[in-house]
Formats: C-alpha cells, structure tokens, sequence
C-alpha cells in the first residue's frame, strides 16, 4: 500500500527528509546538552545516595528520559548524564548492549546495578533515594492508583499519542484524523480521573503525574488543542508550577519543543 507511488524521486524526497531530520536532530541535541549540567541535580537531603553518581544513558527530547530526569531531580539525587547518540547507533554498540540487550534509552547504572525503562526507574528511585514515599506512595491502595496511571499511560495516553504522532515525526505522514480520535478519547479518560483531584492519583504529586505530563507537553509543543479537557487544563498549568524547580523549563519543555521541530510543516 505504500511506498509504490513515485517510485525514485519519493524515496529520493524521503532519504533527504530523514537527512535533514538528523542533522536537525543532533543540532538540537547539542543546543540543549548546553543547557543542562552534566551533574544535574543536588544530593539528596535524606543522607541515602549512591557512593558515585547513577549514571543515566538518555537522549534529550527522549519523553522516557525527560520522566527519568526530572524525577531524579524531584528525588534529590545526583546523575551522571551520559549522552547515547542513537542516530549514530551508540545504542547498539557491544558495550551498550551488554548494559541494555534491548538497546534503549532511559537505561541507568547506579554502581552495577542496571535498570532500564522509565516507570520502573522513577519507581526504583524514590525507593531507594526518596527524602519520603509521597512521590511513590507504600500504602498499597495508594500505590496501587499511581500504578495504574503509569500503566494507563504506558498502554493508552502515550501510546495513542505515538500512534498519531509516531508516523509525522518519523515518516513525514500526515495528521489522521481517526488516530486523534482514539486520542481524544483518552484524554476524555484522563479528564475523568481527575475529577475531584489536585494530581493524577490524589492530592500530591507523584511519579505518575510526572509521567504523563511529558506525553501532555509534548502535545502543548505540537500544538494539540486540549480546550475541550479543563481538568487536565487546571491540572497540566499546577503541575507546571511544582515541577519547574526539578527542571520543568530546561528539561521537559525544551525536550518536547525539539520533538516539535520534527514534525513536516
């Protein structure tokens, strides 16, 4: 069904476009390394830190890694941000995949122990470093509601906004209607959730609300319209507020606006 019509001069047009993407790519990457210093938060005023900083292997927009970032910030602990170049395929070198043999980013190393995905790394974090359990509750009906936000991100917000806008930023498709459709229809979802709630699951910020108000800035970059969603409105613009000391601006805004650059005008 694709790929038929044009037949060299598309692919031609197609090969040029992923090259413009890549040199945009790197070009924004190393703009934004600028703005965020390698160590990139202050030690935690719990006591517990890792004898050497974790290092966190992560790509800039990358919306996993950005959730990873800021939590360890909101955390209190220190990373040491080792920059993956996946259009270079740095993620599939030797040495990377002994660390990660699924070759992606978010992955961390906090002194031999290795840990990959973001939901898990944000979770392992507050256990093993949090000042207190509020950004990852113990109560386990508590727990439990962060833990279906992160799963309902994971399987429904994030993966609806990837299915609309995984194939315009990759593959230079056009919007499709049916697919902002099956978005909507989450936010819808999400909306609901926060009926009669400050943040995602309750009335204090967690690891799920810092999860899934990437997938929302991404949006707000792309300029999706979310007028319709006036709880995620309210709740997106009191997030923003809480977040900015652990890096809202640096890292998950200017993350989201490079993506944005991608998309086909």
């Amino acid at each position: 069904m694709y790929g038929q019509r044009g037949g060299r001069k598309d692919t031609g047009a197609r090969v040029q476009m992923v090259l413009n993407m890549k040199s945009l790519f790197l070009y924004s990457v190393a703009i934004l390394l600028l703005m965020v210093p390698r160590n990139a938060v202050a030690r935690s005023k719990s006591g517990r830190m890792p004898n050497e900083p974790i290092k966190l292997y992560y790509v800039p927009p990358s919306p996993p890694c950005r959730a990873v970032m800021m939590t360890a910030k909101a955390v209190g602990v220190e990373l040491e941000l080792n920059f993956t170049n996946i259009m270079e395929g740095e993620h599939k070198t030797p040495e990377f995949l002994k660390i990660n043999p699924q070759h992606t980013v978010p992955t961390i190393d906090d002194g031999g122990f290795i840990l990959w995905e973001s939901r898990a790394i944000q979770a392992y974090l507050v256990n093993a470093y949090g000042r207190d359990d509020s950004l990852y509750p113990k109560n386990p009906r508590a727990r439990a509601l962060v833990d279906q936000r992160l799963n309902f991100d994971l399987g429904t917000l994030f993966r609806r906004y990837l299915d609309l806008y995984g194939p315009m930023i990759f593959a230079g498709q056009p919007f499709n209607d049916e697919a902002a459709e099956k978005l909507n229809e989450a936010l819808g979802w999400l909306n609901s959730m926060l009926d009669g709630r400050a943040f995602v699951a309750g009335d204090n910020l967690t690891i799920a609300d810092i999860t899934i108000i990437v997938t929302i800035t991404n949006l707000e970059a792309f300029e999706y319209d979310l007028s319709a969603y006036e709880n995620v409105t309210k709740w997106y613009e009191r997030t923003k507020k809480v977040l900015e000391p652990y890096g809202y601006s640096d890292i998950d805004k200017a993350g989201a606006e490079m993506l944005a650059s991608f998309l086909p005008k």
